[in-house]
């Protein structure tokens, strides 16, 4: 079956469907031993021989499909390697033996739900833009804000360089020693959103967590753990892409 170079790489895991584009357009993916460069060149899986930076890729149906929950501590940035050697999420999975990459990221200071595979393709839906995912985060704030602020921030506002949030959802749960502790849920996950959100109200977060993303829900997985998701899991996780694909 032909199909869409950039489509073949998420699939078979490469990195999602976007840095795919990416590797394209660098120069770093050949077929059948030439480079190739344009967005959109069709190949055959079964008989192409594709290479990025070197390597040959196989198709995702060659291979075991990977899916891990992990609960990402603080103090862990979300890549695969770092110059600095400061600590990765990778020094918490290095026993997996299958190339993985995060779906989305947590940064440095933040902590929770973390979701990690090879399937590109999967990656790809949960985290373009256009798919609005919901994730679901508790934010402990510094001071407890009044009820306007946080509808400010429920119907929308504009952050960073004419940047507008869309509309999200916020409930407070409780006030501990004068600190508000809310549930977030948002569609977006620009970078360090929830905490620019704090900082707009004039209400630092101090601690974040993200406890869902879709219909994936962290539970009680301890700090620093992870397991592997389990098939009903991965079915609904599918399931709920398929949806959000066809209501886009």
């Amino acid at each position: 079956m032909i199909e869409r170079l950039q489509k073949y790489l998420a699939g078979a895991g490469v990195d999602s469907r976007r840095k795919c584009e990416t590797l394209i357009l660098e120069g770093a993916v050949e077929v059948n031993h030439k480079i190739v460069t344009e967005l959109g060149t069709k190949i055959d899986p079964q008989n192409d021989l594709v290479k990025v930076n070197g390597k040959t890729i196989k198709s995702f149906k060659q291979k075991k499909l990977t899916y891990i929950l992990l609960n990402k501590p603080v103090g862990y940035l979300t890549t695969l390697s770092d110059p600095q050697n400061r600590p990765t999420i990778m020094d918490l999975v290095e026993d997996i033996n299958v190339r993985i990459h995060p779906i989305g990221r947590l940064d440095y200071y933040s902590e929770g739900l973390l979701i990690l595979s090879n399937d590109g393709d999967l990656t790809y839906h949960l985290t373009h833009p256009s798919k609005g995912i919901e994730k679901t985060y508790i934010a402990e704030l510094k001071g407890n804000p009044e009820e306007e602020k946080l509808d400010r921030l429920r119907k929308g506002v504009t952050l960073w360089d004419n940047y507008k949030i869309m509309p999200c959802k916020i409930n407070r749960i409780k006030v501990k020693k004068g600190n508000a502790v809310l549930k977030i849920k948002i569609k977006e996950g620009k970078k360090r959103q929830i905490r620019r959100m704090g900082e707009f109200i004039r209400h630092r977060v101090i601690k974040l967590k993200r406890i869902q993303m879709g219909p994936i829900l962290l539970g009680n997985l301890k700090t620093g753990k992870y397991r592997e998701l389990n098939d009903n899991e991965i079915r609904k996780l599918k399931m709920f892409c398929q949806t959000k694909n066809e209501s886009v």
